[in-house]
């Protein structure tokens, strides 16, 4: 019985760290939705290589702050 307990209250506390996962990932606007189309596609990985190589900032920080200001997405709850 107590080791049930145990099992549930892990499974809980897993499931309310993935919710909160989510959360943190969902996309606030247009620059985080292209930030994650850049990194699955291996684009940022070779804008950071560049970046790193010539000594200069890609400026995809700001960028991408520009796009989530201009083009927020809309909270439904």
């Amino acid at each position: 019985m107590v080791q049930q307990q145990v099992i549930l209250k892990v499974v809980k506390e897993n499931i309310k760290s993935n919710q909160m996962e989510q959360e943190e990932k969902k996309s606030k606007g247009l620059g985080d939705t292209i930030e994650k189309f850049t990194t699955a596609t291996g684009i940022k990985k070779v804008v950071e290589t560049v970046a790193k190589v010539t000594g200069k900032d890609c400026g995809c920080k700001g960028r991408k702050d520009a796009l989530n200001r201009v083009f927020p997405y809309q909270d439904k709850k």
